[in-house]
């Protein structure tokens, strides 16, 4: 398996957004999407980006490459913590999962976070998807089951 764990690059946004459509499709919820393509495109590698990302790009015999894998992240801030990362997707494509691929993303995001100073790394994951629950255990995370309710007020 040749992958390789950079940077997100203006480029990879199509192929971002198909990945993102996946998630969205395995969530059950692919309706929910609304982002245009520019809008999405900008806010990452506009002016003023406020969200990054690292990508898993595989290689395959003949030298194709294509992202396989993204960690999407923002800088959320709390008066009690200072800056942390938050990580809004992470998604392995399904022909890679357990071989890796997420160990590697989270590892990029550690690096990353650490470097930063950032005060830790915050997710969210449905209380259905037992094998992201079993991968977050494997890193020590602690997965909180009562007291905050997540509140949304859309436009």
């Amino acid at each position: 398996m040749n992958i390789r764990i950079r940077k997100a690059i203006k480029e990879d946004c199509t192929r971002m957004m198909e990945l993102i459509y996946e998630l969205a499709v395995y969530e059950k919820a692919a309706e929910e999407i609304t982002v245009n393509f520019d809008h999405f495109v900008d806010a990452g590698f506009g002016d003023k980006p406020i969200w990054w990302a690292f990508v898993a790009e595989q290689t395959d015999a003949l030298g194709k490459k294509e992202v396989q894998a993204l960690a999407l992240y923002y800088i959320r801030y709390s008066t009690w913590k200072g800056q942390s990362m938050y990580l809004e997707d992470l998604l392995v494509t399904e022909k890679l999962r357990g071989k890796g691929v997420g160990t590697l993303l989270f590892d990029a995001l550690f690096t990353e976070a650490k470097e930063k100073k950032y005060t830790g790394i915050a997710w969210q994951v449905l209380d259905w998807n037992e094998p992201a629950i079993n991968f977050y255990k494997k890193m020590d995370a602690v997965i909180f089951d009562a007291g905050w309710m997540n509140c949304t007020v859309h436009f």
